[in-house]
């Protein structure tokens, strides 16, 4: 056949399919798109940008490919001596030896179509299991470079004790060659640290491998608590990794009693490398009770001791002073060496109007006793974070799901569970991933349905989706690479569904044509596979090459890199792989008899 023709002949056997192809790759990334939260921030451009790329793809391939062929492409001659025609040659035949092959074990594998529908239902069953059992984070902790510290000191710790925390725990950074410079931030209670790490080059370890190093040595500080974390890989969130929080419409008090139980439990668990919670009952109060008789009887008022009290240790400026040509304010306050405690109060003399001065320990008791730091509500209940840091290779996702099952078994009625932070996103994405996901099959299979006029086709086609999801959530599952279930590899288990509907497309719309062209329906099924086995390992091939620079990619961002591609590159192969075979035993078990239906017509 001559090149034009030929083009014209290949152009109107493979509208269909293209069509339907571009249909699905669509239908898939169109709800990505419009996904609100952190995947439609992240996603939404790419997911367009597919969008439109596969839609121009599809005109290309049915308008410029064909004229292209035509005019580009050589008739096949009987001179087959140039390097061209042997190399087509060489892969000819090897092409056709597999498809000789594949056809021999399809044809055999159709012989025992109970055999392949229990393999399929394993197959359809395991993705519960792998799903399951897989590691689950946000998205991957990328090096950044940098290690934070946030450090939490007694209420009562005076300033001086915090300077000397201070200069302990930039000590500890400095001393790593890794650390190039260190910052801080000092508050009362709690200060945040960090430091900034040497470029990849000028380092021999990772910020992930440097951080459990630095998180035991702060914890040889004495007086202080410290809990070394990394910067979270994704904005939006602050604080520790790990936020859980225990909600009530009980008292504090009762609430506290609780949250002692629970602390308990979750560092018996052994997934945590730093736990602490925001309800504390350490905060000293003092107060001091004036004896109003002694104060009358010793010629004192209580505007006096008020007075006397606030100048004493208001810290109030009267006035400002120059000196050198700068200006100073004039703060009045007992030295600090005579305020560091409660007790000293008593050694203030309070000065009467006559003049006269009286020790406040003649008028005055003090009373000591501890109050929560601070009293927080979330979503309108008495509620308690309970923040912390995984151990290294313990994800967030067990971490919470740890926390999870000390809820249910230490907390009694009453008692809510909520998120916050980096887990709030967590919780929140993985359910908006699982809504994107079936909305996705929902808009593919009501297209599938539209373009092969039927209900059938679709869900045979459709087969191959939990084939290849399979197969990605088997090196999730075992961790391969670190690769766990986060945003990325979320989106790259929807690309897949897309891409693997390419093969039951070719794969069905081709039976159904031999069909109606006299086969019956196994010689069709059967043909159809083999002829369609080259463009099937064609695209596969492609797909897999195509992603294995995200494998291998090295630099900023190659963790998120290496998960997304490790997806599609494991699921496309497997997913393949299954497909040629499960595919046409289930077109053959529910797949319409179109030769009845023409005959039915004619």
């Amino acid at each position: 056949m001559q090149p034009i023709p030929a083009s014209l002949l290949a152009a109107r056997e493979l509208t269909g399919p293209i069509i339907a192809m571009t249909i699905v790759l669509v239908a898939v990334y169109i709800p990505v798109g419009f996904q609100s939260g952190l995947t439609g921030a992240l996603f939404s451009e790419f997911a367009f940008t597919v969008v439109g790329a596969v839609t121009v793809s599809a005109i290309v391939a049915l308008t410029l490919s064909p004229m292209m062929c035509s005019r580009l492409l050589k008739a096949h001659t009987h001179d087959r001596n140039g390097w061209e025609e042997r190399l087509v040659d060489f892969i000819d035949r090897r092409v056709f030896a597999m498809q000789r092959i594949y056809s021999r074990t399809l044809h055999g594998s159709l012989n025992y179509l109970p055999v392949t529908a229990v393999f399929a239902v394993i197959i359809l069953a395991s993705i519960y299991f792998l799903y399951g059992s897989s590691n689950r984070e946000l998205a991957p902790q990328e090096d950044q470079g940098v290690i934070i510290t946030m450090s939490t000191s007694a209420p009562d710790a005076t300033l001086q004790q915090r300077l000397v925390y201070a200069d302990q725990v930039y000590q500890k950074f400095i001393k790593h060659p890794e650390s190039d410079h260190v910052f801080q931030l000092n508050a009362p209670g709690q200060s945040i640290a960090g430091t900034v790490l040497k470029p990849w080059d000028e380092r021999k370890l990772t910020a992930t491998e440097l951080q459990p190093v630095i998180q035991q040595e702060m914890n040889e500080i004495a007086g202080v608590r410290v809990a070394a974390f990394q910067p979270p890989p994704l904005p939006g969130s602050t604080g520790l990794p790990v936020q859980f929080v225990i909600g009530t419409t009980e008292s504090f008090d009762q609430l506290n009693t609780v949250m002692q139980q629970f602390m308990q439990e979750a560092q018996k668990s052994g997934m945590f490398i730093f736990l602490d919670t925001d309800l504390k009952v350490d905060q000293p109060q003092s107060q001091v009770e004036i004896d109003r008789n002694k104060t009358a009887m010793l010629g004192l008022t209580m505007q006096d001791v008020g007075s006397s009290l606030a100048s004493m240790l208001g810290g109030g400026y009267v006035n400002y002073f120059s000196m050198a040509g700068r200006s100073y304010k004039v703060i009045p306050q007992i030295q600090q060496s005579s305020r560091l405690n409660a007790d000293q109060l008593l050694n203030y003399y309070i000065r009467a109007a006559d003049g006269t001065t009286v020790p406040l320990s003649t008028i005055a008791t003090i009373s000591t006793k501890t109050v929560p730091q601070s009293l927080n509500r979330f979503q309108q209940l008495n509620a308690a974070i309970i923040s912390g840091v995984p151990f290294p290779g313990v994800t967030l996702g067990d971490a919470i799901n740890s926390l999870k099952a000390i809820a249910v078994k230490v907390l009694p009625p009453g008692y809510s569970v909520d998120y916050a932070g980096q887990s709030r996103q967590l919780v929140k994405e993985s359910s908006g991933f699982i809504f994107t996901f079936l909305f996705a099959l929902i808009i593919i299979f009501l297209a599938l349905a539209a373009q092969f006029e039927s209900f059938r086709d679709p869900l045979i086609i459709l087969v191959s989706v939990p084939m290849s999801i399979a197969g990605a959530l088997i090196f999730i599952a075992l961790g391969i690479g670190g690769a766990t279930l986060n945003i990325y590899t979320e989106v790259g288990l929807v690309t897949l569904m897309g891409l693997i509907s390419k093969h039951g497309i070719l794969i069905v719309e081709f039976a159904n044509i031999m069909q109606k062209e006299g086969m019956s329906k196994r010689e069709a099924i059967e043909h159809a596979a083999g002829i369609r086995l080259r463009p099937i390992l064609m695209t596969t091939a492609a797909m897999v090459l195509g992603v294995l620079p995200l494998i291998f990619a090295t630099g900023a961002g190659a963790v998120s890199r290496f998960n997304i591609g490790l997806v599609i590159a494991t699921g496309i192969a497997i997913g393949t792989l299954f497909t040629l075979f499960v595919v046409p035993a289930v077109y053959l078990l529910i797949g319409q008899n179109h030769s009845k239906l023409a005959a039915n017509t004619l």
